[in-house]
């Protein structure tokens, strides 16, 4: 049998107080409530000595705040890259004093229902509702007049109807142009990828690398097109290769890309970066594992999950979407190109 659990009642008795006199003190109430130091003070040493803990359900049905957020993601839990946003939501939640329930729906709308209804039946207080890539999303029905603050997706429309938080793709693509453009890259630049606008990374990364190419006067040479995915990279840049293509610089849409042109590059006898510089975005694992090292534009998984949950829980403010900066993580993959 677990220890029978401290009352308020048995903390007041021993610091000789009176029940609602605990009650202020450890709520913080002390001041407005005239307690004296010397009988705060005894109430504290008594809550120590009793290891008392408050009944956080008694204390919801009273207040019908339960200080418990719920996140609802798609895949984004179980993934260990972008379950770094887990880890930042949880870090803000337990900073803010409250509790994260996480549920995965594995993008199944059966199941997301049911998950939703099983944490509006707990009384949680608030949402975050999540993507595992950038997306707009339809908030679901249940969670339509709750606090809410979506994470890594957004609503269409002239006004978003929720707080959203994403990664602001638009400046990592002017980023990495920039870095090329530092290097003395004007010519020869290609992007490897698929750029559909389907994608809204893809969208948003490309018309931020022509931004700032265009800033220069210089422009992209070309796309190279494939799918995200290492072995369709290393089969479109071989291919180009074979057929005569000749670039100073690869644009990788994200770091999986890179691997398969990696892998196609040295294949071909080429060198990285002396012959063909090579950047990326994601930064995740591989980035520092490739060799040489790549230089990539890093997604704020962390940032973006604690800023959900600080929005969600801090001053009411107008929906908006709040796009977080994606560093550069500058390694040795990019150099000035070849002389001619």
């Amino acid at each position: 049998m677990p220890p029978q659990r401290a009352t308020l009642l048995q903390v007041a008795q021993r610091a000789g107080v009176s029940r609602s006199t605990a009650s202020f003190v450890l709520a913080g109430r002390h001041q407005d409530m005239r307690i004296s130091e010397d009988a705060r003070l005894r109430v504290l040493r008594a809550a120590q000595e009793l290891d008392y803990r408050p009944n956080l359900m008694a204390r919801s049905l009273r207040t019908k705040v339960t200080r418990t957020i719920a996140l609802v993601s798609d895949t984004i839990a179980s993934d260990p890259y972008a379950g770094r946003a887990i880890h930042g939501s949880l870090a803000a939640a337990v900073a803010r004093g409250h509790l994260l329930f996480i549920g995965e729906t594995e993008g199944d709308p059966v199941v997301e229902e049911k998950l939703i209804a099983d944490f509006l039946d707990r009384q949680v207080d608030a949402f975050i509702y999540a993507s595992m890539f950038t997306r707009y999303i339809a908030v679901p029905k249940q969670l339509r007049g709750r606090p809410v603050v979506l994470l890594n997706c957004l609503t269409r429309g002239a006004r978003p109807a929720h707080h959203s938080i994403i990664p602001d793709e638009l400046a990592a693509g002017l980023a990495a142009a920039r870095v090329l453009l530092e290097a003395g890259h004007q010519r020869g630049i290609y992007v490897v990828g698929h750029p559909g606008r389907g994608v809204f990374a893809s969208r948003e990364r490309l018309a931020g690398i022509k931004e700032g190419l265009g800033e220069a006067g210089a422009r992209l040479a070309g796309t190279i097109d494939c799918n995200w995915w290492p072995d369709s990279a290393y089969e479109a840049v071989s291919r180009a290769l074979a057929d005569g293509l000749d670039p100073r610089a690869l644009i990788c849409l994200n770091d999986r890309v890179a691997l398969g042109a990696y892998q196609a590059l040295r294949e071909a006898g080429v060198d990285i970066p002396d012959d063909i510089s090579v950047i990326s975005f994601d930064d995740s694992e591989l980035a520092a594992w490739l060799r040489p090292q790549l230089t990539s534009i890093a997604l704020p998984h962390y940032e973006l999950g604690w800023q959900a949950v600080e929005t969600l829980l801090g001053p009411q403010s107008p929906p908006d979407v709040t796009r977080l900066p994606m560093p550069i993580r500058r390694r040795r993959s990019v150099s000035k190109p070849p002389v001619e």
